[in-house]
């Protein structure tokens, strides 16, 4: 079997929040689709190991930030490669709150949805929550961003309680032709011939003559995360 035969599936971005009592939580997910318009339902999968899941297990709600393709790779990486068990993710952001408290991104969001959960299927490590929408609005026009953009064109990473989390992927797509550092912390793979445009990093720039302040444009972690590969 050829496991890349799945990378032929199209995804999106999304940031997927929920709250208990007071608390606020979210997380990047790219499994997140319709399943019927009348009434309108929508599932997302969700790992079991993660806060969010928790949030919406004992709520029943959820609420979905359709990410634009703008969308820089440090608000992902918060999301994605962050523990809310740690930080409050939400914390100095701009976001705003659906009819029932549950927070949505107001920045860098095309539109959002929120959904009370009528049924949970279990899916070994993660549970598909499906839920009839209860709000939803398009907050500006543009491009969506989609898994394929944000792996092919802003060089991101896959967190490892994701669905499709793939160990080799880190490999891929990257040049061999000059020396290569990969984050440790959330498998981030600085090559110089690419740079960092987030970071204004010009293409052809060696991973030594980096700012000492430069940080992964993913999960902020700083140059001594990086090792040589």
């Amino acid at each position: 079997m050829d496991p890349k035969a799945l990378h032929t599936i199209s995804y999106g971005l999304y940031v997927v929040s929920a709250k208990t009592g007071a608390r606020l939580n979210g997380q990047v997910a790219n499994t997140v689709f319709q399943i019927s318009s009348a009434p309108p339902t929508v599932a997302v999968s969700i790992n079991k190991q993660n806060l969010t899941h928790e949030f919406i297990q004992s709520s029943r709600n959820f609420a979905v930030s359709v990410l634009a393709k703008d969308a820089p790779l440090a608000l992902i990486g918060r999301f994605g490669f962050k523990s809310g068990r740690e930080v409050d993710k939400f914390a100095g952001l701009n976001y705003k709150l659906t009819r029932a408290g549950l927070p949505y991104l107001a920045e860098h969001t095309l539109a959002y949805l929120e959904a009370e959960v009528n049924q949970t299927v279990d899916a070994g490590t993660h549970s598909i929550f499906i839920g009839t929408l209860k709000d939803a609005a398009v907050l500006r026009q543009g491009d969506p961003m989609t898994y394929a953009y944000y792996h092919q064109v802003k060089r991101g990473t896959t967190p490892k309680t994701a669905p499709t989390f793939a160990a080799a992927e880190a490999e891929a797509g990257t040049s061999v032709t000059a020396p290569r550092y990969r984050c440790t912390i959330c498998n981030f793979i600085y090559d110089p011939a690419q740079g960092d445009p987030e970071h204004d990093i010009a293409p052809g720039t060696p991973f030594e003559d980096l700012p000492d302040e430069w940080t992964c444009p993913i999960c902020g972690a700083g140059k001594e995360a990086f090792e040589k590969i």
